[in-house]
């Protein structure tokens, strides 16, 4: 045997002795966790009426879960390298199972609050360790298949859970959106249990309990402050303006930290990692898109377009349809073709689709409706595995759970921006489009003048002028939409440069890529 050939040989990351199960299991648990970022969603007004909460006190249900995972997200590395990656697995699966047990149980609002903000704390793990799990198991060559079979448990999660929580919520109960995550946890911990395999623990690292408060002030602040500012009236709001000069504060006292502290929470030097950090801005923008255009159609296809919810979840559905082909197409043409000719396309039928959205109209045929999303699935499809293939191409195996972690937070963050940067536009967007169209409901407007003529939109009668108005705030609602859909083509367009900054994953070789994966 040549000395190279044993050099690979140990130094080879050890292949799972059931990579089947291995992968099905970690997909289970990536899955469970990204549905429960939109399955609650639909079923708020239920729980509304259950709890006897108002509007503004059923949101905690949603703002516990995200703050929580916000913040416990970045604990990942520490929690991972000090007790071992497996175990921090297990508990995070089992806490995070039974705390959805909890929160289908609640009979009361705090209760669904406290449990939601433990289901939060279990689950920020979930994602980073499944994908840092993927990436030690399969060898760096098969990194592009094994990205692409885990980003469609985390891209589909997301998509399909209004519609499982639609269908759950309907046939069912709204308790069931959370029950739904029993079996799934169990198959998931026993897969993990069989077919994971502990890392070394380090015994040496030392927590650095100030940079995690410096960082988890400015999350949970960004986090409350995203979450609430619609609601607040944002910066109108005392309680927004503290919320944004504790996030202020937070971050550059964590910036500052980790770059004078001797044993840093996050070491600066992962972001020297070129192709890391350009990637994260892209991982930004595509969680802006995803979350937030699948927060802007239900309302729009419900409220305005006048389809039943059951319905609104069927449509929606398609996109997960895409995603699922673009992500079969990666695997086969992961290590064949340039991941970043990939993005690019991706990142161009993205805003073909949107194009797309900008030309709806309320009279706009069900299967338009289907083929941009199955184009924009599609498109977003090609953007995620080989982006997250390219952000741990050249980084080392040392550093990759707590990579992972940053990625899912960094992802989460554009999520959370994109949602609150939508709806507020929308709102504001609506009062400036009714204020442009009522400037034309005057006595003088021949053409509304002829069709008062009929009696309905009569402008010398209440009934006539409320009509009229309930009619202009649709229009402008519609418009408002597609304003905001047009917003977020162009910040698809404008991540198009950052291309320019990715290097193409190298082609390793055998001893190459075992020296790499030391």
């Amino acid at each position: 045997m040549s000395s190279s050939t044993a050099v690979a040989k140990a130094t080879a990351p050890a292949s799972p002795a059931t990579p089947v199960l291995l992968t099905v299991s970690v997909m289970l648990a990536t899955i469970m966790q990204a549905l429960d970022t939109t399955i609650a969603n639909v079923a708020l007004p239920h729980m509304q009426g259950s709890m006897s909460a108002t509007q503004d006190q059923i949101s905690w249900v949603l703002t516990s879960y995200i703050v929580a995972a916000a913040i416990f997200l970045p604990l990942t590395g520490f929690v991972a390298d000090r007790f071992g990656r497996k175990r921090l697995f297990v508990w995070s699966v089992v806490g995070f199972t039974i705390a959805s047990m909890l929160c289908g149980a609640a009979q009361n609002l705090p209760q669904l609050v406290g449990f939601r903000l433990l289901q939060g704390i279990f689950g920020a793990a979930l994602v980073p360790l499944s994908q840092s799990v993927l990436l030690d198991a399969y060898p760096r060559e098969k990194h592009g298949s094994a990205m692409a079979m885990w980003g469609m448990g985390v891209m589909l999660g997301p998509i399909l859970g209004p519609t499982l929580g639609g269908w759950l919520t309907e046939h069912y109960n709204w308790r069931w959106v959370f029950y739904i995550n029993l079996p799934l946890g169990i198959l998931a911990l026993l897969g993990i249990l069989t077919s994971v395999k502990e890392t070394t623990i380090n015994h040496a690292r030392r927590f650095d309990l100030l940079g995690f408060a410096f960082l988890s002030l400015g999350l949970g602040a960004l986090q409350m402050m995203l979450d609430r500012g619609e609601s607040q009236n944002w910066f109108h709001s005392p309680e927004i303006i503290t919320e944004a000069i504790l996030m202020a504060l937070g971050f550059y006292w964590f910036v500052a930290h980790i770059f004078t502290h001797r044993n840093p929470f996050i070491e600066p030097a992962i972001f020297k990692d070129r192709n890391f950090s350009v990637a994260m801005v892209f991982m930004f923008i595509v969680g802006i898109i995803l979350l937030a255009t699948m927060a802007l159609l239900p309302p729009f296809l419900q409220n305005l377009m006048g389809y039943p919810v059951l319905d609104v979840g069927m449509l929606m559905a398609p996109r997960g349809a895409g995603v699922m082909v673009a992500m079969m197409l990666v695997g086969r043409l992961s290590g064949k073709v340039d991941p970043r000719k990939l993005i690019f396309t991706g990142l161009v039928l993205t805003a073909f689709s949107l194009w797309e959205m900008t030309l709806f109209s309320l009279d706009s045929a069900a299967w338009v409706l289907v083929r941009t999303s199955i184009i924009q699935g599609f498109g977003i499809g090609l953007v995620f595995a080989p982006l997250t293939t390219i952000a741990f191409s050249t980084m080392s195996a040392s550093y990759r759970t707590e990579g992972t972690a940053l990625f899912s937070l960094t992802r989460n963050i554009g999520s959370s921006v994109g949602i609150s940067v939508v709806m507020a536009e929308l709102q504001q967007n609506i009062q400036r489009n009714h204020a442009a169209f009522a400037d034309y409901i005057t006595p003088y407007n021949q053409a509304l003048l002829k069709v008062g003529e009929s009696g309905y939109w009569n402008i010398h009668t209440t009934q006539g002028l409320v009509a009229i108005n309930n009619e202009v705030q649709r229009q402008a609602a519609t418009l408002a939409y597609l304003q905001d859909f047009q917003l977020m083509m162009w910040i698809t367009l404008a991540s198009l440069p950052l291309l320019l900054l990715l290097r193409r994953p190298p082609k390793n070789t055998a001893t190459e890529t075992n020296i790499a994966m030391e």
